[in-house]
C-alpha cells in the first residue's frame, strides 16, 4: 500500500491594530494539489488571526491521519504548541484545535514572517485582502482584555 504525501499548510494571520480588523491565510500543498484560504473579521487580534488560520487549514484536510507540516511565523501559535506555553487566552479556539489535532500527525515549524518565504508572503497577502474587505462580520469569539485597565477604573 502507498503511503500518503505530507500535506504542507502555511498560514499567517494579520490585523490592522491590536485589536481591530483582522484577517487569516492559509496555503495548503500536498504533491501538485493546492488550496489558499482566507477570511475577516471586523474586530479581532493578530494572534486570533493566527491560531484561526491554523484550525481553518486542518479543517480543509479530508484525509484523518495525515501528516501534516505546520509552517507559521508565528511564535505564539507555534510556541504554544511546541513548548506547552500556559494558554491565557482564546480559549475558545485553542478548545477548537485540540479537537481538531487528534485526527492528524502535526509537526509545527517556526518561520520568519515577511522575509521572502513565497507562501508564507502569499498567506500574508490573503489575510490583509480579507479584512480589508467590506462589511466584516464579527469574530463571536473575541472579548477585549477585562484586565487591561485593571486598578484604574474610576469609583462610582
Amino acid at each position: 500500500m502507498a503511503t500518503r504525501e505530507p500535506i504542507y499548510l502555511y498560514t499567517d494571520g494579520a490585523s490592522s491594530g491590536n485589536p481591530g480588523p483582522g484577517g487569516y491565510g492559509a496555503v495548503l500543498i500536498c504533491g501538485s494539489l493546492r488550496r489558499e484560504l482566507s477570511g475577516g473579521f471586523a474586530l479581532t487580534t493578530n494572534n486570533r488571526m493566527e491560531l484561526l488560520a491554523v484550525i481553518m487549514g486542518l479543517e480543509a484536510i479530508r484525509w484523518k491521519g495525515a501528516e501534516v507540516r505546520v509552517y507559521s511565523d508565528s511564535t505564539y501559535v507555534v510556541g504554544t504548541v511546541t513548548k506547552n506555553w500556559k494558554r491565557k487566552k482564546n480559549l475558545d479556539l485553542w478548545a477548537r484545535f485540540d479537537e481538531l489535532s487528534r485526527d492528524f500527525e502535526l509537526s509545527f515549524h517556526w518561520i520568519k514572517g515577511h522575509a521572502g518565504h513565497p507562501e508564507n508572503e502569499r498567506c500574508d497577502r490573503l489575510a490583509v485582502a480579507a479584512y480589508s474587505a467590506p462589511d466584516l462580520p464579527a469574530d463571536e469569539g473575541y472579548t477585549p482584555d477585562e484586565t487591561l485597565f485593571a486598578g484604574n477604573r474610576q469609583q462610582p
